[in-house]
């Protein structure tokens, strides 16, 4: 993972990067993994997980589009409503014929069996409930999707920013 100089998660990147990074006196590693090295014909080096960068970098404001995919990412391929990852719609949480808009609080992930039930109805109406309330993702969501099972080290940095 690369770390802006204010610790602020930027990106995730491979050990080369990272390792190329560090040697060039552009980052210091921060976090080793441990018990893997990388050698060279001269020299071993501890694999980096975790480089911060020398110099603070400007990141524009990342927008995330409103999409599907994204949609469901936010999600992680769970239905809303039963948590299942099998047969995923995309649920108008306020039914559009109700005023509900396109927008990240209005929609999410369900499932065809769920969607159906609930149908043209709110979840209040219907007697279902969201296991999460949908909310806008910030680009720190989409590193922690991205990456997987997380290394111990990023959660200190992944979790205190998006929370």
């Amino acid at each position: 993972m690369v770390l802006n100089q204010n610790y602020e998660p930027l990106t995730i990147c491979n050990v080369k990067r990272a390792l190329v990074l560090a040697f060039l006196g552009k980052a210091e590693v921060i976090s080793k993994v441990n018990g893997k090295k990388i050698f060279s014909i001269n020299k071993t080096f501890d694999c980096p997980s975790i480089v911060r960068l020398s110099i603070y970098i400007r990141v524009p404001y990342k927008k995330i589009i409103l999409s599907r995919k994204n949609i469901l990412r936010r999600d992680e391929h769970r239905c809303q409503y039963c948590g299942s990852s099998l047969s995923l719609t995309i649920d108008h949480v306020v039914p559009k014929s109700k005023s509900g808009e396109e927008s990240w609080e209005n929609l999410v992930t369900a499932c065809i069996k769920c969607n159906n039930k609930k149908g043209n109805r709110t979840p209040e109406e219907a007697g279902m409930v969201l296991k999460v309330q949908p909310k806008k993702p910030s680009h720190i969501t989409f590193i922690k999707n991205i990456a997987g099972d997380l290394d111990d080290d990023w959660k200190t940095f992944l979790f205190a920013i998006a929370g």
